[in-house]
């Protein structure tokens, strides 16, 4: 089993456009980086917290996405046939030290994955120069999630990757708190998740599966449960899928006002602010305060 949890390090976020994805994120109050192109046909734009990001991404270059060769996995690919379906979450991140010792582990503990991706790219920092970063992933897939991918990411230029004019936020934003997943039998997802994570990090009662992090949390729940979380209907694909994340923000009257002044369409559910999914690119969103 891992020694340790693995954090959450960023979300996949899937939109047909771009440039509209960051003009709404922006009217959330975040700041999103520059654009940045993929060598394999998607584009990106980053909502970065302390310590982990969400990536918003598109296709941006049909022409460059490459078919998946044996054992491996086919980023672009799977980005533009998850867009032909909707829009939405796409992938979970996990943080990684180590991607190659990653996939050995995966393949050891019997979970589908692929050869460890390593691709480079180029950054746009604050001042405007421009510096290359680079990633080396490694995917965990199950037959029983075909909408949900995960994979742990391992950063090998940091220093150019974090800033803090990239960390601040009108909303006050500070960290990824939760996601949670929509599945008609959450306890049949338990074993899976004890691999990915240990064991002990796993725990189901008769409402949710949840599976801790060191940064974060997984849970999944039915549309029953869903419903009367949110007080929304859980829309998406019969198979488990992502259908929501919480991000924590140090002022809930800020991210208030930010979200009134943009005409943002939002609504209270007891202590939190909510953005439900049409609003949110195929994703509920959910704002809280930190404890």
């Amino acid at each position: 089993m891992p020694d340790k949890q693995r954090g959450i390090d960023h979300l996949v976020l899937c939109a047909r456009d771009l440039e509209a994805a960051r003009a709404t994120y922006g009217s959330f109050g975040f700041t999103t980086t520059p654009p940045a192109q993929h060598p394999f046909g998607t584009a990106n734009s980053l909502v970065q917290l302390q310590g982990s990001f969400l990536e918003l991404i598109a296709v941006a270059a049909p022409a460059d996405i490459k078919p998946p060769q044996p054992g491996a996995f086919s980023f672009g690919q799977y980005i533009q046939k998850y867009l032909q379906r909707r829009e939405g979450m796409a992938m979970l991140v996990f943080e990684s030290q180590d991607a190659v010792a990653d996939q050995a582990e995966f393949l050891r503990k019997g979970i589908d994955t692929y050869e460890p991706f390593h691709f480079e790219r180029q950054a746009k920092l604050p001042d405007g120069s421009s510096v290359t970063v680079g990633f080396s992933l490694a995917f965990a897939t199950t037959p029983d999630m075909p909408e949900a991918v995960f994979f742990t990411c391992q950063q090998h230029a940091p220093q150019y990757f974090w800033k803090p004019e990239y960390q601040s936020h009108a909303n006050t934003a500070r960290a990824v708190r939760e996601i949670v997943m929509v599945a008609d039998s959450p306890g049949h997802l338990a074993r899976f998740f004890a691999r990915l994570q240990p064991p002990c990090a796993v725990s189901l009662d008769s409402k949710a599966l949840q599976v801790a992090t060191s940064r974060g949390q997984v849970t999944v729940v039915t549309t029953d449960s869903f419903m009367d979380r949110y007080g929304a209907p859980a829309h998406g694909p019969d198979t488990p899928y992502f259908a929501a994340y919480t991000i924590t923000v140090a002022d809930m009257d800020a991210t208030a006002a930010v979200l009134r002044s943009n005409g943002v369409v939002w609504r209270r559910r007891g202590d939190s602010i909510v953005v439900d999914a049409g609003a949110a690119f195929g994703v509920l969103l959910v704002f809280v305060g930190e404890t």
